[in-house]
Protein backbone atom coordinates (compact mmCIF):
# COMPACT_ATOMS: atom_id res chain seq x y z
CA UNK A 1 0.00 0.00 0.00
CA UNK A 2 0.94 3.33 -0.77
CA UNK A 3 1.07 5.85 1.89
CA UNK A 4 1.27 9.56 0.73
CA UNK A 5 1.50 11.34 3.94
CA UNK A 6 2.48 14.59 2.14
CA UNK A 7 -0.74 14.61 0.55
CA UNK A 8 -2.42 14.27 3.66
CA UNK A 9 -0.73 16.71 5.66
CA UNK A 10 -2.66 18.98 3.18
CA UNK A 11 -6.43 18.51 4.84
CA UNK A 12 -6.44 20.11 7.94
CA UNK A 13 -5.93 23.72 6.95
CA UNK A 14 -8.24 22.99 3.98
CA UNK A 15 -11.07 21.66 6.26
CA UNK A 16 -10.89 24.23 8.51
CA UNK A 17 -11.23 26.77 6.26
CA UNK A 18 -15.23 25.61 6.02
CA UNK A 19 -15.77 26.58 9.60
CA UNK A 20 -17.74 30.00 8.14
CA UNK A 21 -19.70 27.30 6.31
CA UNK A 22 -20.97 25.27 9.14
CA UNK A 23 -21.39 28.28 11.39
CA UNK A 24 -23.25 29.93 8.84
CA UNK A 25 -26.14 27.13 7.55
CA UNK A 26 -26.49 26.39 11.73
CA UNK A 27 -27.54 29.94 12.31
CA UNK A 28 -29.17 30.63 8.98
CA UNK A 29 -31.62 27.57 8.67
CA UNK A 30 -32.88 27.32 12.27
CA UNK A 31 -32.28 31.12 13.50
CA UNK A 32 -35.33 31.29 15.95
CA UNK A 33 -35.61 30.76 19.37
CA UNK A 34 -37.81 28.00 19.65
CA UNK A 35 -36.88 24.84 21.60
CA UNK A 36 -36.92 23.24 18.39
CA UNK A 37 -34.55 25.61 16.87
CA UNK A 38 -32.64 25.77 19.53
CA UNK A 39 -32.22 22.05 20.53
CA UNK A 40 -30.78 21.81 16.44
CA UNK A 41 -28.25 24.31 16.87
CA UNK A 42 -26.86 22.82 19.51
CA UNK A 43 -26.63 19.18 18.42
CA UNK A 44 -25.16 20.50 15.03
CA UNK A 45 -22.68 22.74 16.76
CA UNK A 46 -21.72 20.11 18.89
CA UNK A 47 -21.27 17.60 15.86
CA UNK A 48 -19.10 20.39 13.89
CA UNK A 49 -17.18 20.59 17.32
CA UNK A 50 -16.62 16.37 17.42
CA UNK A 51 -15.66 16.86 13.86
CA UNK A 52 -12.68 19.81 13.98
CA UNK A 53 -11.56 17.56 17.25
CA UNK A 54 -11.53 14.37 14.84
CA UNK A 55 -9.35 16.78 12.32
CA UNK A 56 -6.87 17.99 14.99
CA UNK A 57 -6.26 13.42 15.97
CA UNK A 58 -5.66 13.54 12.30
CA UNK A 59 -3.57 15.81 11.89
CA UNK A 60 -1.31 15.01 14.94
CA UNK A 61 -1.64 10.99 13.75
CA UNK A 62 -0.10 12.67 10.57
CA UNK A 63 2.32 13.75 12.11
CA UNK A 64 3.67 10.93 14.26
CA UNK A 65 2.84 8.73 10.63
CA UNK A 66 0.79 6.59 12.58
CA UNK A 67 -1.78 5.19 10.14
CA UNK A 68 -4.03 2.97 13.03
CA UNK A 69 -4.98 6.41 14.51
CA UNK A 70 -5.11 8.04 11.38
CA UNK A 71 -7.70 5.34 9.70
CA UNK A 72 -9.65 5.97 13.33
CA UNK A 73 -9.12 9.87 13.31
CA UNK A 74 -10.48 9.47 9.81
CA UNK A 75 -13.56 7.43 10.57
CA UNK A 76 -14.49 9.81 13.32
CA UNK A 77 -14.55 13.12 10.77
CA UNK A 78 -16.73 10.99 8.48
CA UNK A 79 -19.23 9.87 11.37
CA UNK A 80 -19.94 13.14 12.53
CA UNK A 81 -19.80 15.27 9.28
CA UNK A 82 -22.29 12.27 8.74
CA UNK A 83 -24.27 13.41 11.42
CA UNK A 84 -24.02 16.69 10.92
CA UNK A 85 -26.02 15.92 7.27
CA UNK A 86 -28.90 14.16 8.82
CA UNK A 87 -29.06 16.30 11.33
CA UNK A 88 -29.48 19.46 9.25
CA UNK A 89 -32.07 17.54 6.89
CA UNK A 90 -29.27 17.95 4.50
CA UNK A 91 -29.66 14.44 3.08
CA UNK A 92 -31.56 14.37 -0.25
CA UNK A 93 -33.79 11.17 0.42
CA UNK A 94 -35.87 9.66 3.17
CA UNK A 95 -35.26 5.48 3.49
CA UNK A 96 -38.01 4.33 5.03
CA UNK A 97 -36.95 1.24 5.71
CA UNK A 98 -36.95 -0.19 9.38
CA UNK A 99 -34.78 -3.14 8.35
CA UNK A 100 -33.81 -5.07 5.43
CA UNK A 101 -33.51 -8.44 7.46
CA UNK A 102 -36.75 -8.90 6.42
CA UNK A 103 -36.46 -9.28 2.87
CA UNK A 104 -33.44 -11.82 3.63
CA UNK A 105 -35.60 -14.18 5.28
CA UNK A 106 -36.10 -17.64 3.56
CA UNK A 107 -33.59 -16.76 1.39
CA UNK A 108 -30.12 -19.26 1.55
CA UNK A 109 -27.17 -17.08 3.11
CA UNK A 110 -25.31 -18.07 -0.03
CA UNK A 111 -26.99 -15.28 -2.67
CA UNK A 112 -24.56 -12.74 0.20
CA UNK A 113 -20.85 -13.80 -0.97
CA UNK A 114 -18.72 -12.92 1.41
CA UNK A 115 -15.64 -14.17 3.35
CA UNK A 116 -15.90 -16.44 6.57
CA UNK A 117 -15.76 -13.57 8.78
CA UNK A 118 -14.81 -15.51 11.97
CA UNK A 119 -11.89 -16.70 10.06
CA UNK A 120 -11.06 -13.91 7.24
CA UNK A 121 -12.53 -10.84 8.95
CA UNK A 122 -12.79 -7.44 7.14
CA UNK A 123 -9.92 -5.26 7.54
CA UNK A 124 -9.71 -1.45 7.45
CA UNK A 125 -9.90 -0.51 3.40
CA UNK A 126 -11.44 -4.17 2.67
CA UNK A 127 -14.79 -3.66 0.36
CA UNK A 128 -17.53 -5.44 2.31
CA UNK A 129 -21.09 -6.59 2.79
CA UNK A 130 -23.13 -6.60 6.02
CA UNK A 131 -24.50 -9.82 6.66
CA UNK A 132 -26.62 -8.69 9.80
CA UNK A 133 -28.43 -5.80 11.16
CA UNK A 134 -30.86 -2.96 9.86
CA UNK A 135 -28.77 -2.59 6.83
CA UNK A 136 -28.38 -6.36 5.56
CA UNK A 137 -27.61 -6.63 1.84
CA UNK A 138 -25.91 -3.06 1.65
CA UNK A 139 -22.35 -2.90 0.42
CA UNK A 140 -19.45 -1.12 0.98
CA UNK A 141 -16.15 -0.17 2.23
CA UNK A 142 -14.24 -0.54 6.03
CA UNK A 143 -12.87 2.56 7.08
CA UNK A 144 -11.91 2.66 10.44
CA UNK A 145 -11.75 -0.34 13.30
CA UNK A 146 -11.88 1.21 16.90
CA UNK A 147 -8.85 -0.40 19.24
CA UNK A 148 -10.98 -0.01 22.75
CA UNK A 149 -11.82 -3.21 22.48
CA UNK A 150 -15.35 -2.80 21.90
CA UNK A 151 -14.87 -4.66 18.16
CA UNK A 152 -16.82 -1.76 16.41
CA UNK A 153 -15.56 -0.73 13.14
CA UNK A 154 -17.03 2.51 10.75
CA UNK A 155 -18.40 1.93 7.54
CA UNK A 156 -18.85 4.11 4.43
CA UNK A 157 -21.48 2.45 2.13
CA UNK A 158 -22.15 2.52 -1.46
CA UNK A 159 -23.26 5.58 -2.78
CA UNK A 160 -27.18 6.29 -3.15
CA UNK A 161 -28.40 8.93 -4.83
CA UNK A 162 -25.34 10.90 -4.50
CA UNK A 163 -24.22 10.03 -1.01
CA UNK A 164 -22.49 7.77 1.05
CA UNK A 165 -24.16 7.29 4.54
CA UNK A 166 -21.48 6.07 7.52
CA UNK A 167 -22.65 3.05 10.09
CA UNK A 168 -20.58 2.37 13.04
CA UNK A 169 -21.19 -1.59 13.84
CA UNK A 170 -20.27 -4.63 15.27
CA UNK A 171 -17.41 -6.07 13.43
CA UNK A 172 -19.40 -9.03 13.09
CA UNK A 173 -21.82 -7.71 11.33
CA UNK A 174 -19.22 -6.87 8.12
CA UNK A 175 -18.07 -9.35 5.73
CA UNK A 176 -15.49 -9.47 3.34
CA UNK A 177 -16.91 -9.14 -0.50
CA UNK A 178 -15.16 -11.73 -2.74
CA UNK A 179 -14.56 -11.93 -6.02
CA UNK A 180 -13.11 -9.42 -8.11
CA UNK A 181 -14.66 -5.74 -7.37
CA UNK A 182 -13.96 -2.09 -8.46
CA UNK A 183 -11.29 0.11 -6.16
CA UNK A 184 -13.37 2.49 -4.11
CA UNK A 185 -13.06 5.62 -4.28
CA UNK A 186 -12.42 6.65 -0.60
CA UNK A 187 -8.88 5.57 -0.50
CA UNK A 188 -8.00 6.80 -4.18
CA UNK A 189 -4.89 8.94 -4.23
CA UNK A 190 -2.68 10.13 -7.15
CA UNK A 191 0.64 8.65 -7.73
CA UNK A 192 3.41 10.28 -8.96
CA UNK A 193 4.46 10.16 -12.07
CA UNK A 194 8.17 9.98 -13.93
CA UNK A 195 8.21 13.56 -14.30
CA UNK A 196 7.64 14.96 -10.71
CA UNK A 197 3.60 15.12 -11.55
CA UNK A 198 1.18 13.69 -10.04
CA UNK A 199 -1.23 11.66 -11.94
CA UNK A 200 -4.34 9.10 -11.74
CA UNK A 201 -3.88 6.29 -9.94
CA UNK A 202 -4.98 4.35 -6.62
CA UNK A 203 -2.91 3.40 -3.32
Amino acid sequence: MQERWDLVERYPDQLRSYVPVFTTYTDSAFPSDSPTDNGLRVALRYEVGRFFASLERLKQATARRNLNEAYVAYSNMSLHFDRYLHVGGLYTYYDATVTNEEYFKGISRDSLVYSDPTKDPAEVRDLIVLIKGPDMGKTGIMIGLYPDGSNKCVVKLDRFMGLREIRVLPREFVAKRLGEQDPDDVFLIPRKNGNGNNGGGNS
